[in-house]
């Protein structure tokens, strides 16, 4: 059986005890960026329910244009005022660089992707970026933003100084 006919059922049970008519904007006014990697599940590892906080979620967690993009959306029509920031140990952008990345999409599809992978080393360093890349947006109304970096093997979230090694 493929992985959507099994969503698709997990679906139909989940939906059985749906409850509905949440509001748009989320109860929390928080918004969540982080990695998309299948060991973070965001809402118990933060203690979320449905409709308290919009995730946003890319390769890496890292800060790009269509994260700002999904943030001012966030804020000026949905009234998010606090950014999360997760990143996590052993994430994929950690074992490859930019150009080797480039080269190896390139390899396989003969075509070279125009946008830079954002690979990092260290997650702390890498969540810094991300806050400065935040605080320097223009387009956000609220530069409250807190940055995390989950531990895969602890499961434990520790908070990332934004001035540490500045």
């Amino acid at each position: 059986m493929p992985e959507y006919e099994r969503m698709l059922a997990a679906n139909e049970e989940w939906a059985r005890d749906f409850q509905g008519g949440l509001p748009v904007a989320p109860a929390r006014k928080v918004a969540v960026v982080a990695c998309m990697d299948s060991r973070m599940p965001l809402f118990p590892l933060l203690g979320l329910a449905v409709g308290d906080a919009h995730v946003i979620r890319n390769a890496g967690g890292v800060v790009t244009e269509d994260t700002i993009r999904s943030l001012t959306i966030s804020q000026h029509v949905l009234g998010t005022r606090e950014i999360v920031l997760v990143h996590h140990t052993d994430c994929g952008l950690q074992k490859t660089d930019d150009a080797s990345f480039a080269d190896l999409v390139e390899q396989a599809t003969g075509a070279r992707p125009p946008w830079p992978a954002r690979t990092f080393t260290d997650a702390d360093e890498d969540v810094r970026e991300s806050i400065r890349l935040l605080r320097e947006s223009p387009y956000l109304v609220s530069k409250d933003i807190c940055g995390t970096v989950y531990d895969v093997e602890t499961g434990r979230l520790h908070r990332v100084d934004p001035d540490a090694g500045a």
